[in-house]
């Protein structure tokens, strides 16, 4: 057994330490934190990655899967996040044909397994980790720190900044990553069963195993790459035995036998060093050759820090950022969904009190470092070694060392390298049983930080069920974040309540005079109260900071068509269409202003792009049918309203529309019929009642329409209309009464 394990005999009881026992309690420790989100909605990113992906859907061919990104966008478009996680996609389609539908119960249901099947497998790394590997002549591997493993694989599932992951079905492509990452480690382990016959055949296949997973994990997530690396370290460190400081010492003696290192004779080493590296720039290659483009293009809002002029600010600033990573694996009391936007601001200089954290940073890690390479007990090294690992390599991606990434802190990348804080966690709770006699309080605070950390995934996990309360959480641990009010305001404004809505905006635009997509949501809810003044200053303003913010544009036309600023308007729709051509939404508002202006030949094209964008655009397909009704071409619009009714089959107000054309047309059996299905479709529409009162009128079905426009009446007794026909209609059956006696 483990030395570390016998360090923690006190704080672990024997009775519970066999592994099926030690999997089993982990995996319902795991599944009891994360409960309360099964039933969820889809929140925040789960919107557009999985709600608005037609990806998920049955009419998108499988194939596009691999040639989308994350988010259903191509890769080859310059507007790409690049994010390329194609087998998570897989799952969430999977997920909306099991579940039938957009139903988030099945989503969350399958990110909480998911968790509790990683914190079971983590039993089984925590053992390599903290007890090496040996294995019995059958060749199955020794468990030789049960206590240990069990408690790391603990405080990994109730890690609370494990949340986002778990109850944000987006969370998905970091708990698959790990997965396979953990998965490819454990397979890169089984290469040294037989470890007196290096570049066995054996050997070479779990090598080989274990570079397919990592490019498994890669496609669900990024940074699944990083394994690579880090069964790199595995074998250099820990199987070949490399000690930095003995060589420190041969190199400042002039040892000679340096030259008879016993790492460079070592051809096995070299063989898996060499397969590793090839595997991994090939996957490299292939997925610079996916992205087509190249990077992303990211904001100063992303990542402010990222755009600073100045070397230095931007390497004190990624260092405070490190740090703050650092403190949620510390102390995850203070977790927020979005970090960036004010929520920290940038260090301009040395003088900033903040820049103690990145000294107490660096003191802890230099200190780790120096006795994971240096340390004389090679058990101790081991662990710290590997901890180090587990807790950087994973996080390298997330470091902006190699490229700029698209957020300030992000509490899902820490999934993964929250598995070496696990490791050195655990660690020091043994270090301290060693060497202090009051075991029991050890054993306390370790039960007390398990406890309050399950508590804290509950309360969290409780926040993230819906978008109001994940959004209001986040006001008291950021409450410079300009988003954070923007997703508030937004939510509100879904909800109706416009006026707590502009509160909030106006609240994210002052702390970001530059936020446009608060600006054009401001502006369309002024718009509609009527504001047009403030709503086309805000609209303008939006649109002079981004040129190429069509929303904004199409948003300002429409405003300054409600001005009778036609001309102006006009523009405004152009230069929208100009910065997105596929934009059926612009061409419905341009065929509307050609209406205004009794343009009807443009209106008439404008509607048709619109439907030839968007199909099922029911507005445009109406307007089509109205105006040409209205101007007398009844056969034309007769065609259109049948062709639009075959592309939507089930639109009531089409058949509405349709259904007066016939009536004119005479057509009074047809047009019957689909007054009656409109009906039947919207049953409280008073116009449908009305406009088949005046069918059955016409047609001389006297009862019928006298029945007709007094259920129309009673469902809107303003229509002036209705009522001026309704008298007439009872005026022409007195007379036949009076005709009769």
């Amino acid at each position: 057994m483990a030395v570390l394990d016998t360090d923690l005999d006190h704080i672990l009881p024997s009775s519970v330490l066999p592994p099926f026992w030690a999997k089993l309690v982990v995996g319902l420790v795991a599944i009891v934190c994360f409960a309360r989100s099964y039933d969820g909605d889809f929140v925040f990113d789960d919107s557009e990655a999985i709600v608005n992906n037609k990806d998920l859907q049955a009419e998108t061919p499988l194939g596009d899967l691999w040639h989308h990104d994350f988010w259903g966008s191509r890769l080859s478009s310059n507007t790409s996040h690049k994010s390329y996680r194609p087998l998570t996609v897989l799952t969430f389609r999977i997920n909306y044909y099991l579940s039938g539908g957009f139903h988030p119960m099945g989503f969350h249901v399958v990110n909480i397994l998911l968790h509790s099947g990683i914190s079971v497998l983590m039993v089984d790394v925590f053992s390599v980790l903290f007890g090496g590997l040996q294995y019995t002549s059958k060749g199955r591997r020794l468990h030789l720190a049960p206590r240990s493993s069990l408690l790391a694989a603990l405080l990994f599932a109730v890690h609370p900044v494990h949340t986002e992951c778990v109850a944000g079905v987006v969370g998905r492509a970091d708990l698959l990553c790990a997965l396979f990452f953990l998965l490819s480690f454990l397979g890169y382990c089984k290469a040294f069963r037989e470890s007196n016959k290096e570049g066995a055949h054996s050997s070479t296949f779990w090598v080989l195993l274990s570079i397919f997973l990592g490019a498994v994990a890669m496609l669900c997530k990024e940074q699944g790459i990083t394994v690579l690396g880090l069964n790199a370290v595995f074998d250099i460190l820990v199987i070949g035995k490399f000690n930095v400081l003995e060589i420190v010492q041969k190199v400042l003696h002039k040892d000679k036998s340096l030259e008879n290192l016993g790492m460079l004779r070592n051809r096995g080493l070299l063989f898996r060093m060499t397969l590793l590296t090839s595997g991994g720039a090939g996957m490299l290659y292939v997925r610079w050759r996916i992205m087509g483009t190249g990077p992303p293009a990211f904001t100063e809002v992303d990542n402010p820090a990222s755009f600073a002029d100045s070397m230095l600010v931007r390497a004190i600033n990624y260092n405070y950022y490190y740090s703050l990573n650092a403190w949620l694996l510390l102390c995850p009391w203070w977790l927020c969904f979005d970090w960036s936007m004010g929520c920290i601001p940038l260090i301009k200089s040395v003088s900033d009190w903040r820049v103690i954290a990145l000294a107490a940073l660096w003191f802890c890690l230099i200190g780790l470092i120096c006795q994971a390479l240096c340390s004389e007990d090679s058990h101790k090294r081991r662990i710290l070694t590997l901890g180090l690992g587990f807790l950087v390599i994973p996080f390298l991606p997330a470091s902006n060392l190699f490229f700029r990434v698209g957020f300030v802190v992000a509490e899902r990348v820490l999934y993964l390298p929250s598995v070496g804080y696990c490791v050195l966690l655990t660690f020091g709770f043994g270090a301290l049983s060693k060497h202090t006699k009051k075991k029991k309080l050890i054993a306390a605070v370790v039960l007390g930080i398990l406890f309050i950390n399950m508590l804290r995934c509950v309360v969290r996990s409780g926040e993230w069920r819906s978008e109001e309360q994940l959004f209001r959480s986040a006001l008291s641990v950021c409450p410079l974040n300009a988003k954070v009010h923007y997703n508030i305001g937004k939510n509100l404004a879904d909800k109706g309540n416009q006026t707590a809505a502009i509160r909030y905006y106006r609240e994210a635009v002052r702390l970001n005079p530059k936020y446009v997509h608060a600006m054009n949501n401001l502006g369309n809810i002024l718009k509609e109260r009527n504001e047009l003044q403030e709503a086309e200053e805000l609209l303008s303003l939006a649109v002079q900071i981004q040129p190429d913010f069509a929303a904004a544009w199409m948003n300002l036309g429409i405003v300054q068509n409600s001005l009778k600023r036609f001309e102006a308007a006009e523009q405004s729709y152009r230069t929208a269409i100009k910065h997105r051509r596929k934009y059926p939404d612009c061409y419905y508002n341009l065929g509307r202003l050609y209406a205004d202006l009794n343009r009807h030949v443009d209106a008439l094209n404008a509607w048709r792009n619109a439907t030839v964008l968007k199909p099922e655009h029911s507005l445009a397909w109406n307007n089509m049918i109205i105006l040409l009704d209205n101007t007398g071409n009844l056969a034309q619009a007769e065609a259109v309203g049948r062709e639009a009714l075959e592309l939507i089959p089930n639109d009531h107000s089409l058949m509405f529309s349709l259904a007066n054309v016939l009536g004119k047309s005479q057509k009074y059996k047809e047009s019957e019929a689909l007054f009656l299905k409109a009906i039947k479709a919207n049953p409280n529409a008073a116009s449908y009642h009305g406009n088949l009162a005046v069918l059955y009128h016409r047609w001389g079905h006297l009862d019928l329409a006298k029945k007709h426009y007094e259920i129309s009446l009673q469902l809107d007794p303003t229509a002036s209309g209705t009522k001026e026909n309704y008298g007439l209609l009872r005026r022409k059956l007195e007379l036949m009464q009076k005709k009769d006696v």
